[in-house]
């Protein structure tokens, strides 16, 4: 090895190599985004935001980004901006985040968890003047909130189309965490169309990689064209701070939002009347669907649009005017962006078959919903799918406020109904497709199934009725 030949050849070798891997190099980073420009040309738009809100409670450490952040539940957080211990001062709440100018005249797109039930709100430009805001509105269910500061020629950012998005697209994140304005992270869009909060059940997040922390709660995301594509609201996270996955509000929904609450002083979102579930492997089989997908009606509003036209509770929603829905959270989101009084189409899978329905979409009332809590009822009747029942009474009727149908479950016997998560107290209200009002009635229907057989049980718990699927085990079948 130590041959001169040998030598000359281990040099070439490595100098070839080094090359090699200096070319890979160099043409891997002529591959990466240059974000220069982009930043450059936005970050005059991009705001910081204060708000103060005088406190109603006891303790500042209620809120998040104050006190000991270990206190908070591994939850969604929203984004407050941290206020040092003792600094934060007594009666009073200081929340912080971002926002961006959309109108020269002084329009501003924020979060509404960032000014919500503020006082005072006070904007800081990229030239350091600090200017106060009015709110001009907000919305609740999307989480914006509109704001104005009285001043003109403003630099104003170029809104996108987040309809256009796509995993694995680059995006920009230009914000205030922790007070630090125009910080810029970047990474790519993760997921579209997320739904995992009934809080916000109309907005199909864009989950994202890239680095958000408390104070970049309202500022915009990027794609690579220096358009808004979405609004940067909130992480998931154990610690309270970034952990790899972050959601952004699709900059269509907030600027449908927004401009409602400037002609309106409110959002009108459409409603067809249903209450919905996920259509789970056991589901499909019980309902003869193909493949797992589509939104289960479980509960139709009475004299709602869905009801006028037609839907049934068992059906399956498929689509709705042309576009399919794979999951329940895809249906919310794109009936609360139709308007009110717009005729639509929806496509349901019933008995085996699929068809079409007319429907003209109704208005989302104002209003919370109630619960009611059945009573527990004495004596228990047996069935083949180990489950007690007993006729409910007319007061716990009364209570439930129910006028005909449903029986209460008294025990839970069977391994399969203990799987499905039934307990005492839940009313079914239907076998299948067959409505149920009595005890006599249930055990008849349980004991026509047959072993391996699957059955949709509609259950109410509470104020919430949902499907259950269950398959008859050969122990349990008589």
């Amino acid at each position: 090895m130590n041959h001169p030949f040998y030598k000359r050849a281990t040099i070439a070798f490595c100098s070839v190599w080094i090359f090699l891997m200096l070319a890979a190099g160099h043409a891997f980073a002529a591959d990466l985004p240059d974000f220069i420009g982009l930043v450059e040309k936005n970050a005059p738009a991009i705001v910081n935001v204060q708000a103060v809100t005088s406190s109603k409670f006891p303790s500042s450490s209620q809120f998040p980004g104050s006190g000991d952040q270990q206190d908070v539940p591994e939850i969604f957080r929203r984004f407050f901006g941290p206020i040092p211990p003792g600094q934060q001062p007594r009666g009073e709440r200081h929340s912080a985040g971002s926002g961006f100018i959309v109108s020269a005249d002084g329009y501003i797109l924020t979060n509404n968890h960032v000014v919500d039930g503020a006082d005072q709100v006070t904007v800081r430009l990229s030239d350091r003047r600090e200017l106060d805001a009015k709110i001009i509105g907000t919305d609740e269910q999307t989480d914006i909130a509109l704001l104005k500061i009285d001043a003109g020629g403003l630099p104003v950012v170029s809104i996108g189309d987040s309809t256009k998005l796509r995993p694995g697209q680059w995006v920009v994140a230009i914000g205030s965490p922790f007070g630090m304005d125009h910080t810029v992270t970047h990474g790519i869009v993760s997921a579209i169309g997320r739904g995992y909060d009934r809080s916000q059940q109309y907005v199909p997040f864009i989950q994202t990689d890239v680095p958000i922390n408390p104070g970049n709660s309202g500022g915009p995301l990027f794609n690579l064209s220096g358009e808004v594509v979405g609004i940067n609201s909130q992480i998931f996270s154990n610690t309270g701070g970034y952990m790899g996955v972050s959601f952004a509000i699709p900059i269509s929904v907030a600027m449908n939002t927004m401009q409602q609450l400037k002609e309106n002083g409110h959002v009108s979102r459409g409603m067809i009347g249903v209450q919905i579930q996920n259509v789970d492997r056991a589901s499909a089989k019980a309902l003869g669907l193909p493949r797992s997908g589509g939104a289960l009606v479980n509960n139709v509003t009475a004299g709602g649009a869905a009801e006028k036209a037609g839907v049934k509770v068992g059906d399956v929603i498929l689509g709705f005017d042309g576009r399919e829905i794979v999951g329940s959270s895809d249906l919310p989101p794109i009936v609360g962006m139709t308007p009110p009084g717009t005729k639509s189409q929806l496509e349901i899978f019933r008995n085996g078959k699929t068809m079409k329905l007319a429907v003209t979409v109704g208005e989302l009332p104002q209003g919370v919903q109630g619960s009611n809590s059945p009573a527990v009822a004495k004596a228990p009747s047996a069935n083949p799918l180990g489950i007690q029942v007993e006729d409910l009474t007319a007061e716990q009727r009364k209570q439930l406020g129910l006028e005909a149908g449903g029986v209460l479950i008294t025990a839970i016997n069977g391994e399969a109904a203990r799987r499905a998560a039934l307990q005492p107290g839940d009313i079914v209200l239907m076998v299948g497709r067959s409505s149920v009002d009595s005890a006599v009635a249930f055990n008849s229907a349980a004991k026509a199934l047959k072993p391996d057989d699957s059955v949709m049980l509609l259950i109410r718990r509470d104020d919430v009725t949902s499907f259950v699927a269950l398959t008859v085990p050969k122990a349990e079948a008589q």
